[in-house]
């Protein structure tokens, strides 16, 4: 036994053997069970075996396929605003302008919102978007001369109010991730490429964009599964799991609905490996499009 625990070979798998349990526990058999759940009909205290049942009841449900879109389409948006604006931000910190103590103020400011609850940040954002004539953004869009919008009424500025709560609380973490990438680049690159004429914008194209891309590939493989598996912000915002016209139901909310609310444990097993299907779907085809997966050259 002691030569087990000393050998060599037997030593890094000793190392991670936590993990591993941990990983089988937690991910591998809730993983292998909700498969397995998918195709049956769960009732209190028995299962039976329906096969492809509740795929086909999924196929023909009209109020998945909203959620898969509202999921889709707040992914895409989240993309949008939570790729190039904390990119911005993080060459902006990581430039000469401003002083250290401005620039860690600004950070650490940035980041807090991260440490935040997403169950406070939910009901503050919903008083933020009351319909009432004193709540924050109507006191907004009436200096500007508008009337008071319902805000949590609507398809548009629903959306609107959710995409406020994901850039207020993940800008500022995708920003120090593109800052330690930043500041892991050499700063001779810069130095050769203002020696030869180059401006701050294109040094910014031509080494700043490529040396990154390791960080860029992350975050976006990250917020490709923060988009879709998005619940929490949507469930607070709008009290409760039924928003108007399910305008904004999620697919994580769907499942929560059917297995939760419903107690379809089946049915919502059949969402959530679809969901899984299209996460791991989506990531592995960025992956493989970005050339992660490619062997660098010798």
């Amino acid at each position: 036994m002691k030569q087990l625990l000393y050998s060599k070979k037997l030593a890094p798998y000793l190392f991670i053997l936590p993990f591993l349990v941990t990983l089988a526990v937690f991910w591998v058999v809730p993983l292998g069970r909700s498969f397995v759940m998918s195709t049956q009909e769960v009732l209190y205290g028995q299962a039976t075996f329906i096969g492809l049942g509740n795929y086909e009841r999924l196929w023909g449900d009209r109020i998945f396929w909203q959620a898969l879109f509202n999921s889709l389409r707040y992914m895409v948006l989240t993309l949008v605003l939570l790729v190039p604006i904390p990119l911005a931000l993080a060459a902006l910190v990581n430039s000469n302008i401003g002083s250290a103590r401005i620039k860690g103020f600004f950070k650490a400011s940035m980041f807090v919102p991260a440490l935040t609850s997403v169950v406070v940040a939910g009901i503050v954002f919903r008083l933020i978007f009351a319909e009432s004539d004193s709540a924050m953004m109507n006191q907004v869009v009436e200096f500007f001369g508008f009337g008071p919008v319902r805000w949590l009424r609507s398809d548009l500025t629903g959306l609107v109010a959710l995409l406020a709560i994901a850039l207020w609380r993940w800008a500022g973490v995708n920003m120090m991730y593109f800052l330690a990438g930043m500041q892991a680049i050499p700063t001779e690159y810069y130095e050769a490429a203002s020696i030869d004429g180059a401006n701050k914008f294109r040094q910014f194209i031509h080494i700043t964009i490529p040396n990154i891309k390791p960080t860029v590939v992350y975050v976006v493989t990250i917020s490709i599964y923060g988009g879709l598996s998005m619940f929490l912000e949507s469930f607070m915002l709008y009290a409760g799991n039924n928003s108007p016209n399910n305008q904004g139901l999620t697919v994580v909310g769907y499942l929560y609905r059917k297995g939760i609310e419903e107690n379809d444990l089946g049915f919502a097993s059949a969402v959530g490996v679809v969901l899984l299907v299209v996460v791991m779907t989506l990531n592995i085809s960025y992956l493989v499009a970005s050339g992660t997966f490619k062997k660098e050259a010798a």
